[in-house]
């Protein structure tokens, strides 16, 4: 039970890197831009999501997350991304 407990924690605490590794590239620290956003999910989720080259697919995931419409993408708003890649990987792994 231990080892899955702090298994959990080294997973969230590489998600909370991930954001801050990108975030304050380009002005707020504690918010990614387009092309923050862009860097974190084709160097960090490109295995999962695939590259993302194509500028519209990019323009559609950062506009999907930007709830509040302010121009960037802030935690709250990048944790919506981890749950749907979570869902997104549970049901890959249901149909398996």
């Amino acid at each position: 039970m231990c080892q899955i407990i702090h298994s959990h924690w080294q997973s969230m605490a590489l998600l909370i890197s991930a954001f801050h590794k990108y975030s304050g590239k380009e002005g707020d620290k504690l918010t990614l831009s387009k092309g923050e956003l862009k860097d974190l999910l084709n160097a960090e989720l490109g295995d999962i999501m695939g590259k993302n080259t194509d500028q519209a697919k990019v323009d559609k995931i950062f506009k999907d997350l930007d709830a509040n419409s302010d121009g960037s993408v802030d935690f709250q708003e990048y944790v919506t991304l981890v749950a749907c890649l979570t869902m997104m990987c549970n049901d890959f792994f249901i149909k398996k």
